[in-house]
């Protein structure tokens, strides 16, 4: 078997190997409440299914140790007012991905993502097993002086993070364009135009241009950022002038060596499908980061487990119950435009079985060669 060449930098920091998901015996007993509402995205037998309707466990029972008889779960459906989701799904199961179909983001922000609502103050910290994160927030000149700008959240810094990367692994450069205004720079991340749009576009670039990031595990801390010049967009209402856009980002040269290294291919048309919710949006990137990874009987991992990673803010004597209840919804929307991927209910978490990736290596290969070689 061929053996992996090791990673090196920010990549290598949050491998595969390392952290929270080493594998436990699928056979193994495991505390807490018995999930049935979650389904897979497979039919049983291995075989990809475009129903969006799927019966729970691939023909699992659930109601005991995994793998024993048990009652049989519920079937389940997507919620009313999902039509969008569906259209999106079912182009997702029929049309495989090809051309601008195909993105890319960072391997760290699919397993440590930035914070889904707004945070009080100046910093964000998740920790979860050795591994943490800290984003801290930074200023920026605006064109009179330095104006502090709040720490990066919601589904806005990640599209623009998949944006600004997937042209870089494509081009091969750390200098990004982002249109000759806003109103393209939302259009190229499929964002509508309405209004309120570029005030919060504004509010979030700034606050992904000028925060800090620290990443750690296990004795070794990276200190740095992702984007090293971003013109901020300035608004000159005393002059009646319209806004200047930038036009221009430019990646530090770090994070642009260590994304070329550690890119994770996304489909496009799923981002877009799943632009509501951030959490959606982390729990897409970290099963495709992680599902084509496993193998053998698979990764079982415990709802205080995935709380830890995409959701701390849940406390108290029933964290894990109020997270699975807002967990859930998300990852039938995501199951539904990742039809690959095979993720089983057990007691007390998830069983995530070896998947393919919702791009094959070779369509994500090819498209991350420069154009003259494509």
């Amino acid at each position: 078997m061929r053996r992996r060449a090791p990673q090196r930098g920010l990549a290598a920091l949050f491998s595969a190997n390392h952290w929270m998901f080493a594998p436990v015996r699928s056979g193994g007993w495991m505390k807490g409440d018995d999930e049935r509402t979650c389904g897979a995205g497979r039919r049983p037998g291995g075989a990809a299914g475009g129903r969006l309707v799927t019966a729970a466990g691939g023909g699992r029972r659930s109601g005991g140790r995994p793998g024993q008889p048990g009652k049989a779960a519920p079937r389940l459906t997507l919620a009313r007012g999902g039509g969008e989701l569906l259209d999106t799904a079912t182009e997702i199961y029929g049309s495989p991905p090809s051309g601008n179909d195909m993105a890319f983001t960072h391997a760290v922000f699919c397993q440590v993502g930035l914070p889904r609502s707004k945070v009080q103050g100046r910093e964000f910290m998740r920790q979860s097993g050795p591994a943490w994160v800290n984003v801290q927030a930074g200023y920026l000149d605006e064109g009179r002086g330095p104006v502090q700008q709040p720490v990066p959240y919601g589904p806005l810094p990640r599209l623009a993070l998949a944006h600004l990367s997937t042209h870089a692994v494509r081009h091969k450069t750390r200098d990004i364009p982002i249109g000759d205004s806003a109103a393209q720079f939302l259009e190229a991340m499929g964002m509508d135009t309405q209004g309120a749009r570029y005030a919060n576009l504004r509010r979030q670039m700034h606050a992904l241009a000028a925060c800090r990031l620290q990443l750690g595990y296990r004795g070794r801390t990276f200190n740095g950022q992702a984007i090293e010049q971003f013109d901020a967009w300035i608004t000159n209402r005393d002059a009646g002038q319209r806004s200047l856009w930038p036009g221009l980002l430019i990646l530090t040269e770090h994070f642009y060596g260590s994304l070329l290294n550690g890119a994770v291919p996304l489909d496009f048309r799923a981002l877009q499908a799943l632009k509501g919710s951030s959490l959606a949006l982390d729990v897409y990137a970290w099963l495709a980061y992680r599902l084509y990874r496993i193998e053998g009987k698979g990764v079982t991992v415990r709802w205080s487990l995935l709380r830890e990673q995409f959701a701390q803010e849940y406390t108290g004597h029933d964290a894990d119950r109020n997270f699975k209840r807002a967990f859930l919804p998300q990852l039938r929307k995501v199951l539904a435009v990742y039809p690959q991927a095979n993720v089983k209910p057990v007691r007390g978490g998830l069983l995530l079985l070896g998947s393919p990736p919702p791009i094959s290596h070779e369509a994500s290969y090819a498209a991350s060669l420069p154009a003259a070689l494509r």
